[in-house]
This record gives C-alpha cells, structure tokens and sequence, in this order.
C-alpha cells in the first residue's frame, strides 16, 4: 500500500535523496565559509579545477628554486590549493610554525593518509592518545645510556664502509655517496633497533628492501601532487598505484622476518634462563606495557618497525650524503675538519670515535647542521588546525591543512642571511642565542619532534669523522648532482665522489 499513490520505497528513497541533499548544501555552505576565508591569504593564482597542483615544476633543482622564490615573495604565509576542493597554508617563517609546533594539532590525513598502507598508524603518522601512547612506550629506547651502548655498532659498521672506500682509492676509483651510506644506515639500524645482524653492507641481499624504500618515496612525492589520486581505490587502479602496493608487500614482509627473528630470539633466551636483553627498540616494542598491563599489538609492532626502518636509514642516508658533498664542495672546511679530527684522535691506535669524543667535534657539528639547513632530509611535514587560529592576522579556519616548509624555512632570507650560501660558522657557539629556536627544525620541533635526533646526529658524526680522518675527498668534477625532492631529499644521480688516503697527499 503507498501514500498518495506512492510505494514505501520511492517514499524512502525520496526521504534519503531529501536528506543526501540537505548534507550536501550544509557540507558545501561549509566549505564556501572556509574557502572564502582562506582566499584572504596572500598565494599565487589558481588554475580551474586544478588550483596550484600543476604549478610545481617537477621534483627537482628547478621545483626548489620555484619554492625558494614563493617563499622571499611571501616570506610567512601563503595559501595553496590542490584541486579545487583542497585549501592549504603554507607556512614558512619561524613565526608562523611555532603555534602550530607547539600546539597538539594532530598530523593531517592529506599527506600521511597516503602513506597507511606502508607504515600504518606508527609514530609518524598517528594522533592524539594513539601517539601518545605510543611515545611513551618508546621514549626509553632511546635513552641516554641506550645512544651510549649503540656507538660501538655505529664503529663496526664504519669500519666496514671505510674498508669499501679504500677498495675504490686503490684502484683511484669515484664511488657513489648514496649507495654506499644507505648500506650502512641499514646496518646501523637493524643492529641498533632490532638486534639484527646482517652483511647487508657486503652483499646485495638487503638491494630489494632499499630499491623498493626508494621506489615508495618517490611514488610518493608524485601521487602528493596528483589530488584525483588520493582515493586508494583508484589510485590502485593504476600502473604506480599496482608498484607501491608490491613495495609496500616486500618492506612488510622484510618488517615481519626481522620482528619473528626477534620473538624467537627472546622466547629461546627465556626457555635457557638467560638475562632477556630487551634494551633495544624491537626488544623494547614486544615487551612494553602500558599503565594498564597492555603491550602493543602485532599491528602496531610491524607499524612501528616499519616506520623506523625507513626513517632510521633513509633520512641518515640524507644526511649523510649531503654532508659528504658539502665537505668535498669546500677544501678549507674538509682542511678545518681533518684537523680537528686529527687532534681528538692524537695518539690512538685506532680511530674509533669513542662517546666522550662527540661533544669534542664542534666545528663537525656545525659542518653537519649547515648542511641539514640547506638538504634537510624531510623537507616539509604537515598538520591539521583543531581549532580556529590566527597567523599574521589572517583567520585559520579548524580543519585546515598546514604545510610547514622545512626547507624553505631553512633559506628564508628574512631570517638567513645569505641563505644559499654554505657557512658553518652560522652554527657557532657566539651564534646561538641570535637565533630563534623556530628557524632551525631540520627534525621538526616541539611535542612531536624528531624522537631519533640525537641518534641520528651521533651517527653521522661517527661516519663522517671516521672518514675524513683517513681520506681527502674530491667530486667527480664531470659528474652533475642535483638534489630530487621524495619523501627524503634524494640525487637524482647521485653524487660521485674519489677518496684520496691522507699519508699519499
């Protein structure tokens, strides 16, 4: 029986479509407020449909020089679109991050929504009580005492990186900087972070783990840009979507294997009344509890050492890398460096970088923290406004996307002088008080900062120092680097780079 004639269905199909209807109106009322309030920021001129995405002119030297001049045109805040229904702010000034650093607003699911099916909800990507939680369990991996122990892997593991470089300087060979420090990033972190020990250095059974990181950061860096992408259902549709997910399956399972390798390591230990070594981060992810008695799932396991694989050898790779090519761009800073080196290591019998030597190698800290201001391995994160704010008198709207511009903040030249210009001195002691705190945040800042900086620090310290004290480098001078943007600041094809051992210069 119907109304007036109609069935009970196209009555409440009417009453859905009704309803839809209304959602709709209120959703896009909602986002016309929003959109007219952001199009008071100053940014550069939308296309139709598209807005800003197709104005970046690539992942490479040119993009970096595009976004350097955006950010001296508009040196702290500037509005963005991709697509036409996508508002962003991007914010590239030490006063304009620092509410947003400092505030809880969570990581937004525009950008690292599109890494879940990689990392999942691990420390990098997930929010409010998830993350806290998962901070807390993890903060003690990397203690004080914890960095301390890690020093003497981080000396094997360059010894064997050493011995590579002197195989290519006894034939007066270049070898490429990238390749070779990845290698032994990976095996610094899966001895360190998962008790893993591995020939990874010396052989090329861990190459698929490394070719398919590299593959997911730049498939990455493309889909960012390519708004009628986001959707995982279309996205993998298609011919880089069908990539990322095969990547995606071989880190997971190399995720899987080092974790099982790990339980069944502890679960033997046990059964022999042997002292249960858990100090490490995977010892410390299996056997954390929480206030109420409750450790981390198998989910949140493989979603954090996922996540620390990748940012615990790609990032220092970065790092690394680029340190190396700045050193070997400025002869009298590699002179200044070898003689400091030289003074701490007086009188050794080895050249092992020992704890009590870092804090020694202050003219290397600078070297390294100016290069990190010019390549810093992440270059821009991004959060989510919860709440209504101002920045420099314009209204952020709740629910803004917020694009912090590491490396545009590191050469803004309202706060950097001479900002593409390599100096270490900026980094001297007489230098520091001058600086805002908020104009150098190569590992972010505030609550959710980098929770492997000063891991990440001493290891390039040790690397770096054990190499310069027993090599002079020199840049294959036929051979052009330029830096690619990814996830991870990458070359595009690579650097070359010749060893020269100290006793024949």
């Amino acid at each position: 029986m119907g109304v007036f004639g109609l069935s009970w269905t196209s009555v409440v199909l009417s009453i859905a479509a009704g309803y839809l209807l209304i959602v709709l109106i209120q959703r896009y009322l909602k986002f016309r407020r929003k959109a007219l309030i952001l199009c008071k920021i100053p940014g550069l001129k939308t296309e139709f449909l598209f807005g800003n995405s197709r104005q970046m002119p690539g992942l490479n030297e040119e993009a970096l020089k595009w976004m350097h001049d955006n950010c001296t045109e508009r040196p702290k805040i500037s509005s963005g679109w991709l697509g036409p229904f996508i508002p962003m702010v991007n914010i590239v000034h030490a006063d304009t991050i620092k509410d947003i650093l400092k505030s809880s607003a969570p990581k937004s699911r525009s950008l690292y929504g599109l890494v879940m099916s990689w990392l999942g909800e691990g420390l990098l990507v997930s929010n409010g009580e998830k993350w806290l939680r998962s901070r807390r369990l993890l903060t003690p991996a990397f203690h004080f005492d914890i960095l301390k122990s890690y020093l003497e892997v981080k000396n094997r593991a360059s010894d064997v990186l050493v011995g590579k470089i002197q195989a290519y300087a006894d034939k007066n060979q270049y070898f490429e900087v990238f390749e070779n420090t990845c290698m032994f990033s990976l095996d610094v972190i899966l001895q360190c972070a998962f008790s893993y020990k591995s020939d990874c250095q010396t052989s090329k059974t861990n190459q698929p783990y490394v070719q398919a990181v590299s593959e997911l950061n730049e498939l990455l860096a493309d889909r960012f840009f390519k708004f009628w992408l986001y959707p995982d259902f279309i996205y993998y549709l298609t011919s880089n979507g069908r990539r990322w997910k095969r990547a995606c399956d071989l880190v997971h399972k190399v995720a899987e294997n080092i974790i099982e390798e790990r339980k069944h390591t502890l679960v033997s230990d046990t059964k022999k009344g042997k002292e249960t070594k858990c100090k490490d981060f995977l010892g410390i992810l299996l056997t954390a509890r929480d206030e109420e008695g409750i450790g981390l799932s198998s989910a949140e396991i493989r979603n954090e050492v996922d996540t620390f694989l990748f940012e615990g050898h790609d990032t220092t790779t970065s790092g690394t890398s680029w340190t190396l090519y700045e050193i070997a761009r400025h002869p009298e800073v590699q002179s200044a460096l070898y003689k400091e080196i030289n003074e701490v290591l007086e009188g050794r019998d080895n050249d092992n970088i020992l704890w009590e030597d870092l804090p020694k190698l202050t003219y290397l800290t600078q070297v390294i923290k100016e290069s990190l201001r010019l390549n810093p391995p992440v270059t821009f994160i991004q959060r989510v406004t919860n709440e209504p704010m101002v920045i420099e008198g314009y209204e952020i709207p709740e629910g803004t996307n917020m694009n912090i511009v590491i490396i545009n903040i590191l050469s803004n030249p309202t706060m950097w002088e001479d900002p593409l210009t390599f100096k270490p001195e900026r980094f001297s002691p007489e230098h520091n008080d001058e600086r805002d705190p908020f104009s150098y945040v190569p590992f972010s800042a505030g609550p959710r900062n980098c929770i492997g900086q000063n891991f990440a620090m001493n290891e390039m310290k040790t690397v770096i120092a054990r190499i310069l004290h027993r090599f002079h480098l020199e840049l294959d001078p036929t051979h052009k680097v330029e830096r690619q943007l990814a996830a991870v600041l990458k070359s595009k094809d690579g650097i070359m780079m010749k060893a020269i051992p100290r006793e024949k210069l």
